[in-house]
């Protein structure tokens, strides 16, 4: 049976693999092969659309991910640095291939973007457990997009295997019924 009956904890349908292709075509909700291949083509574009997001989120996670380990690991060195009397020098980039010099006074408050043109500051220990939160459910989610990318996959397959078979199934028909009227 090929239904979308089951999911996934995502909400991505899963497609049942068609064993007997002959006792699935005389259910009383496949009228005809072409309505059930019609049938299969809409949920492979639905699934080629589901595909297509979770490769977006995950390209966007994979690029996040870096970017607060890289910020997670300023604000350490800055909580390092803190009860230092020196000053931090460092180096920013001010536009492409442009960098300007920096003497940062040691410091217990950072400003971290969050998003949507917004800065807030916290203190380093803030920053520190909220980059932290951060970092874990970006690994998370990424983990979570891998494990539906692999799922989506697998449904896409079985049903591309289903199309072929009905198709297949109804080509021999015809070609007994031709067989019949010679």
């Amino acid at each position: 049976m090929a239904t979308e009956k089951a999911e996934n904890c995502s909400g991505i349908p899963q497609t049942d693999f068609v064993e007997a292709v002959d006792e699935f075509m005389k259910k009383p909700e496949n009228e005809s092969a072409e309505s059930v291949l019609r049938r299969f083509d809409e949920l492979h574009s639905k699934y080629k659309f589901m595909e297509y997001n979770l490769n977006t989120k995950k390209a966007r996670l994979k690029s996040q991910i870096p970017d607060i380990r890289t910020s997670l690991d300023i604000v350490k060195h800055l909580q390092s640095k803190k009860d230092s009397e020196d000053p931090l020098e460092s180096r920013f980039l001010l536009s492409d291939h442009l960098f300007a010099k920096a003497k940062i006074p040691p410091t217990d408050k950072v400003c971290l973007w969050l998003g949507a043109n917004v800065m807030l500051e916290y203190t380093l220990d803030d920053a520190d457990d909220l980059l932290e939160k951060n970092l874990g459910a970006a690994i998370k989610t990424l983990a979570q997009v891998e494990d539906d990318l692999c799922f989506l996959r697998d449904q896409m397959t079985t049903l591309e295997v289903n199309m072929a078979r009905v198709y297949n199934w109804d080509v021999k028909r015809r070609q007994a019924e031709k067989a019949v009227k010679s």
